[in-house]
């Protein structure tokens, strides 16, 4: 029989020795189950890793859960949340109406009335309008109508601004007929350039340098510098309307943030491989939203104060501990964002890679699920603020309490390392942020409004992929701010920049700039129309 590792050849016959060797050998053993307990969790950590980064780079990015995952679930309460009635948890008796559903016609859907219509107009020859049966004239009865769908490439074309002159028989007055005010004065950019160059680049995404190559196709050398100080200019220009959505901004009661990056590449005191950032802000009335691009080179809670100062009320977004002293030195009410917390327990599901077993990850995602489809049901049946918000505490309320006594129960067994752990704790922190939208119809469960109006820009630094100069980054954030408050709005980005571009060089009063703001052309379209 082999020596056992560490114990002698021949014990010790001293008791006090023998519970020596006994406490050491315990100590160590206990020593070695925790350091496994350690690795295992580590390797854990890291297969979750791995599975993550597969599913982000292969899989679909959904974050729902499929029917077949949720009837995994052996918990009777879970089961009866996701597939029984949605008002299963209330115990009240009531039920939610739900629109009957309409399955969509097949099909193309036709074209829209307000695009111009050119006819071709096909006929039988005259010599072959004969019934071949018995030879006689073929009477017209009716036609047979198709449409296509026809563009023509951008047509650029050259305004000749011819000014008259005048002059006095004394030869001492010569006048001028005045030039109305332009965007870029002595500029060779119109008002419709500028915007069709601005909407190119910050709505659909298309960097300078390709805008310059497809001016060059049609005979036009305009070099990207002169690009970008237009840019630059445009975005300089528009400030005082920017000012105007700031103040509606801010005169609103619920504001939401977001932040991302971006790099400038000559900024004082920075690396030219740094990053700055770009914050958003969305608020405003809900028939009136505003959404507001500002850059700063920091990520610290200085910027939201300076950004919120002088706003009182609700402020919603993520995790991101930088908005906590705003919320403190303002007294803001601070939102959490569900979207969140769902996301940290889809990547959970996604970590345990191909063989996904029934656990945490999957049961957290599905009570999140049950509250999106409480919301979903509110919004498909349009409900008024105050509707919206019994409809929730009605429906909602009953499954926080049981997400809460689920959370509570499931915290201390999971390992906080682990994505699920790492969820759970989320979920935890943020608790008191996640159920406030409990209190007020108008607010949301989570941030995606704010989510959206950025994603524009992130689509787009993915083409052009930094800024040249913090002058350009700021321009920039002024005409994303209007692009997007335009669509927000249900403006056409082009024909509003456009009439924004003509009209704001002329501007004399505050009443002139105010006639531009988004909410006011869509009215002023809707009384013409």
């Amino acid at each position: 029989m082999q020596d056992m590792p560490n114990v002698p050849n021949q014990l010790p016959r001293d008791i006090d020795a023998l519970q020596a060797l006994l406490a050491d050998q315990v100590a160590r053993n206990t020593r070695l189950e925790q350091e496994n307990v350690r690795l295992d969790a580590k390797v854990l950590s890291l297969q979750e890793q791995l599975n993550l980064a597969i599913a982000r780079r292969y899989a679909a990015s959904s974050e729902k859960l499929s029917p077949d995952q949720i009837r995994l679930f052996n918990e009777a309460e879970v089961d009866a949340t996701i597939e029984g009635d949605d008002t299963a948890e209330t115990d009240s008796g009531e039920t939610v109406a739900v629109p009957a559903h309409n399955r969509k016609k097949g099909g193309r859907k036709p074209l829209p009335d307000t695009l111009p219509r050119v006819e071709v107009v096909y006929e039988i020859p005259q010599d072959q309008r004969h019934c071949p049966h018995d030879g006689q004239i073929l009477a017209e009865i009716n036609q047979v109508i198709s449409e296509q769908l026809d563009i023509i490439p951008a047509q650029i074309r050259v305004i000749r601004h011819i000014r008259k002159q005048y002059v006095c028989a004394c030869g001492q007055c010569i006048q001028t007929a005045p030039l109305p005010g332009q965007p870029i004065p002595k500029s060779m950019a119109s008002p419709g350039l500028l915007a069709h160059i601005a909407v190119s680049k910050y709505q659909d995404a298309l960097p300078l340098y390709r805008q310059e190559q497809i001016l060059q196709r049609v005979g036009v050398a305009i070099p990207r510098a002169t690009l970008a100080n237009w840019m630059i200019r445009s975005g300089q220009l528009v400030q005082p309307l920017i000012n105007l959505l700031r103040d509606r901004l801010l005169a609103y009661d619920i504001i939401q943030m977001d932040e991302t990056t971006v790099q400038v590449l000559k900024e004082p005191g920075k690396t030219a491989q740094s990053k700055s950032y770009l914050w958003l802000q969305r608020g405003g009335p809900p028939d009136e939203p505003v959404i507001l691009f500002d850059y700063d080179p920091s990520r610290s809670q200085t910027v939201p104060q300076g950004l919120l100062e002088g706003f009182a009320g609700y402020l919603q977004a993520d995790g991101y501990s930088g908005y906590n002293g705003v919320v403190a030195a303002g007294g803001l009410v601070q939102l959490g964002c569900m979207a969140h917390a769902r996301r940290k327990f889809s990547e959970a599901v996604k970590g345990q890679g191909k063989n996904k077993r029934q656990g945490k990850a999957q049961q957290g995602l599905a009570w999140i699920q049950k509250l999106y489809r409480i919301e979903k049901q509110a919004r498909t049946q349009q409900l008024s603020p105050q509707a919206r918000k019994l409809h929730r505490q009605q429906h909602a309320a009953p499954i926080l309490d049981k997400l809460r006594e689920w959370l509570d129960a499931s915290l201390p067994t999971v390992p906080p390392g682990t994505l699920a752990g790492k969820a759970l704790t989320y979920l935890h922190n943020e608790w008191p942020k996640l159920i406030r939208y409990l209190e007020d119809g108008r607010l949301e469960i989570d941030n995606n409004l704010a989510e959206n109006a950025i994603r524009p820009f992130v689509i787009g630094r993915k083409n052009w992929m930094f800024s040249d100069s913090v002058h350009g980054v700021k321009a920039s954030a002024n005409l994303y701010s209007l692009v997007e408050s335009a669509k927000a709005n249900g403006l056409e980005p082009y024909q509003y920049l456009k009439q924004v571009f003509t009209a704001l060089p002329q501007a004399e009063t505050v009443e002139d700039i105010e006639s531009l703001l988004p909410w006011v052309l869509k009215k002023i379209s809707a009384e013409t129309s």
